[in-house]
């Protein structure tokens, strides 16, 4: 534990939360990674051993201000546990006030804000938390204060940092989407050889490329993993950013006719394919990202299949799963058939879908277009530190000497 005085708040929030973040921020937009920064501006490079400095980690805020709760515990003094954790809510909500458009500065005092929550968890008094302490870790366990309250505070501080990052970045993809995913070719020249004149789209180069996309979420799968988040919840921020994607998407495709064409059937899945194959390497192909693709998956493949005899209808209908019937009928109106190819769909193979649809899904779903807006609820797991309380190191360049280990 850390000893202090009441007295000692204000310096101690101040010097790991308000010096740290709120006078550093350039850091956090160089090339350097968290770590790095760290390694850099916290320790000297002579100091650092990540063997015999486990705290020397993007979360040591939170183990720092964990320490001070356990030394309030310790002496019995609960009124002085509360302001200090209550000082620290206070002053992370300011600093993201002050960072509100900083994806890496939420995405860090998120991975605190958890990484306390669960020190809260791990050494309190309820015994389901204790199952993976090792002996040494059991002997730092509250003794006094019941942190039952603090976790339900800052687990809504979670809650709210989470909701933050998610818009933080939604606005970053949101002008990116439609030209990467529509208007992009991967397959050069295949979207103008069948296309009417009419409907052929400009020759000037997409504003955004499916490649600066999936850039843009690497960086973020990247940030939220310098930070230390529990990989459990950026999965869910990469779920989240996928059913963006996925959303708008289809909903450009519900509202331009000229999107609708077996050739753009082909571009789309193949971009599909690369998203999918983006987050099959970066290991989040089972995390409920797949799930969110699907009505994508099955709107280009209804622009791909054959749509002529009842058997097509039939066909169709059990293909498109996860499609409202007013998505499918919409994209069947809209749909442009390739010139000397095909012929255009009919009317009675659209009514006989309609049918087939409406006595397959009743009234269920009326839904058009996609809620982009909608917030999946979030899940903030318990996560055990392994690291042992009594090796955590606490750099000097923190200006935190006053503090007293014991």
């Amino acid at each position: 534990m850390l000893a202090w005085r009441m007295e000692d708040e204000g310096r101690i929030i101040k010097a790991i939360i308000t010096v740290l973040l709120g006078q550093h921020p350039a850091w956090l937009r160089t090339s350097f990674s968290i770590a790095a920064w760290i390694l850099t501006v916290v320790l000297s490079p002579a100091d650092y051993k990540p063997q015999s400095s486990p705290g020397a980690l993007p979360d040591l805020p939170a183990y720092i201000l964990f320490l001070c709760f356990r030394h309030a515990d310790h002496c019995r003094d609960e009124p002085r546990a509360h302001s200090l954790l209550d000082a620290a809510i206070n002053a992370i909500k300011r600093v993201m006030k002050k960072h509100s458009d900083d994806f890496d500065v939420v995405a860090l005092w998120l991975a605190n804000t958890c990484r306390l929550l669960n020190c809260l968890r791990q050494y309190g008094q309820d015994e389901s938390y204790w199952q993976g302490n090792t002996a040494r870790q059991n002997e730092h366990r509250l003794q006094n204060v019941d942190p039952q309250s603090f976790c339900h505070s800052l687990g809504a501080l979670a809650v709210q940092l989470y909701q933050q990052l998610i818009r933080i970045a939604e606005k970053r993809l949101k002008p990116m989407i439609v030209a990467a995913m529509l208007e992009s070719e991967p397959i050069q020249g295949l979207s103008s050889s069948s296309c009417p004149p009419g409907l052929r789209r400009s020759s000037a180069a997409p504003a955004h490329t499916l490649p600066e996309l999936l850039q843009k979420l690497g960086s973020f799968h990247a940030a939220l993993d310098h930070c230390g988040l529990a990989p459990s919840v950026g999965h869910q921020v990469l779920r989240q950013l996928l059913f963006l994607v996925s959303g708008t998407t289809l909903n450009y495709l519900l509202l331009r006719k000229d999107t609708c064409s077996w050739n753009r059937g082909i571009q789309l899945r193949y971009n599909i394919s690369q998203l999918e194959q983006w987050l099959r390497a970066e290991g989040l192909l089972q995390s409920g990202t797949r799930e969110v693709l699907e009505p994508l998956v099955q709107a280009a493949q209804l622009l791909q299949v054959k749509k002529v005899t009842e058997e097509d209808a039939g066909a169709l209908c059990s293909l498109c799963t996860v499609l409202s019937p007013q998505q499918v009928v919409k994209i069947l109106r809209a749909y442009t058939p390739t010139a000397g190819l095909e012929e255009r769909i009919s009317p009675s193979f659209i009514s006989s879908v309609e049918k087939q649809l409406q006595a397959q899904y009743g009234g269920e779903s009326s839904q058009l277009l996609v809620d982009t807006s909608h917030l999946f609820p979030v899940h903030l797991p318990f996560t055990a530190s392994p690291l042992h309380l009594d090796e955590l190191r606490i750099p000097d360049t923190l200006d935190l000497a006053f503090l007293v280990r014991l």
